[in-house]
């Protein structure tokens, strides 16, 4: 797409998209041109949204695979990867994204959220701190933040 108001307009729809069903993964794309020519891209946000969480994870190894420094989709293969239970895996892609991109909000919340399902709040609060000094009032930390006050242990 090389005309700008054909990728602003295809932008806009995507973005609408996006933000029209809740509960889906929020949008933490730090290269969106780069993923929006990325047809394997497209599929796995699509498989997301439609909680195909194989097929999301199949489609974001296949976009990693070809864009190793993509923090979006590592973060994106994490997500997923936590959905099927994988969580080693799905701390490898957070870990990944993270790497590329120390910053990454997403994968900053996601894998403070993985920490929890796997009973480990401690390292999900040193999540919530790094984040706190990111963007102390943004959407993933206070996601983060509830996520971790309504934190109950798993009864032994």
């Amino acid at each position: 797409m090389k005309n700008p108001l054909t990728r602003n307009f295809v932008a806009c729809i995507f973005l609408s998209l996006t933000f029209a069903g809740a509960g889906q993964a929020r949008d933490y794309r730090t290269a969106p041109v780069e993923d929006e020519e990325s047809a394997d891209f497209a599929a796995g946000r699509q498989a997301v949204a439609s909680k195909n969480w194989a097929e999301a994870a199949r489609n974001f190894k296949k976009v990693v695979a070809v864009s190793p420094d993509n923090a979006d989709a590592y973060n994106l293969l994490g997500y997923s990867s936590r959905w099927l239970g994988k969580y080693d895996e799905a701390f490898a892609a957070y870990d990944k994204a993270l790497a590329l991109n120390p910053e990454h909000k997403g994968a900053l919340e996601y894998s403070g959220v993985a920490y929890l399902k796997i009973g480990q709040k401690a390292k999900a609060q040193a999540q919530l701190t790094k984040l706190k000094a990111i963007c102390a009032t943004c959407e993933e930390t206070t996601a983060l933040a509830k996520a971790i006050a309504d934190f109950k242990p798993a009864a032994k």
